[in-house]
């Protein structure tokens, strides 16, 4: 089971957090702090997985933003790197090679991806159609509530 995901960037700003486990703030800002420098102080061409406290951390870069998450000891490292790649895969899909700004000014749209895929820490749908056609079914009834939201009554 995935016990949070982390987005950041190169300079250890913190781009997206889901938190599988609950805690209190505090203990999700220390745990983010302590994370972020654990991995950014590693090199480049170290393994992607991190022992740490009772946890293992498995983590990949993809142009400027790390993705993050953090399994318990038992878990499968490959099968959690592959769940942090379709997640990759997912965003790339819908917001059409995803860079960090796509995160932070679409960051509600990334979230219902992530929770279209994942859910409690676990795979929800492997299917990359059916997660990126539900987001889409979504914008376009957002849109059209808008639309009708703004018709003049008369």
């Amino acid at each position: 089971m995935i016990r949070f995901m982390l987005l950041f960037s190169r300079q250890g700003k913190l781009r997206l957090q889901k938190w599988y486990i609950s805690l209190s703030d505090k203990e999700k800002k220390k745990i983010t702090r302590e994370v972020t420098q654990i991995i950014l102080a590693r090199n480049q061409k170290a393994s992607s997985f991190v022992e740490w406290k009772d946890l293992k951390l498995v983590y990949k870069r993809y142009a400027s933003l790390y993705f993050c998450c953090a399994i318990e000891d038992q878990d499968n490292e490959l099968l959690t790197l592959e769940i942090v790649h379709r997640f990759v895969e997912l965003l790339d899909k819908y917001f059409g090679n995803v860079c960090e700004l796509d995160i932070i000014f679409n960051f509600e749209k990334a979230y219902f991806l992530l929770d279209e895929f994942l859910m409690g820490g676990e795979i929800q749908d492997t299917s990359k159609l059916s997660v990126v056609k539900s987001i889409e079914e979504s914008d376009m009834l957002q849109e059209t509530m808008e639309e009708y939201m703004n018709k003049p009554t008369f």
